[in-house]
């Protein structure tokens, strides 16, 4: 029985509207070097019209710079996922499970477009550590 009588779930492609959906990516110093700049995560992207709900790093490697290098994380903006940090600070400074800036109690985040999950390295360099990021969405109706 529907929560509210005559409402039912939409299906769309194998999930429903408004089910939690994931997006996993992943950053690899050995893959993606460490240049400053932006640098596309290795996974998923996320929807257009997505709701980004919560974020998680793991770090699987902690990140080493030979000078202040500066991560964020982010999909729909630069660091809408983790905020800039440097690279020794939390999340990154050790190998387990973060909260991202944005979590189930802030702000949820919109896409206007597909977004692929990004690492932005500002100020210096990185010269090594590996990383994955996990976003909770759900695609409104």
């Amino acid at each position: 029985m529907a929560i509210i009588e005559g409402v039912d779930s939409i299906k769309v492609g194998g999930g429903y509207m408004g089910e939690e959906k994931f997006a996993v990516a992943q950053y690899d110093f050995a893959r993606d070097g460490g240049a400053v700049g932006t640098i596309t995560l290795l996974g998923d992207s996320i929807p257009s019209g997505a709701i980004i709900t919560d974020s998680m790093i793991i770090t699987d490697t902690v990140l080493t710079s030979g000078g202040a290098a500066t991560v964020s994380v982010g999909a729909e903006s630069a660091a809408d996922l983790v905020a800039v940090s440097n690279f020794n600070a939390t999340p990154f400074s050790t190998a387990t499970p973060k909260r991202g800036a944005l979590t189930a109690t802030s702000t949820p985040v919109k896409t206007t477009a597909v977004r692929p999950i990004v690492a932005t390295v500002a100020a210096a360099a990185l010269t090594a550590g590996k990383f994955r990021v996990i976003v909770t969405y759900i695609e409104a109706p």
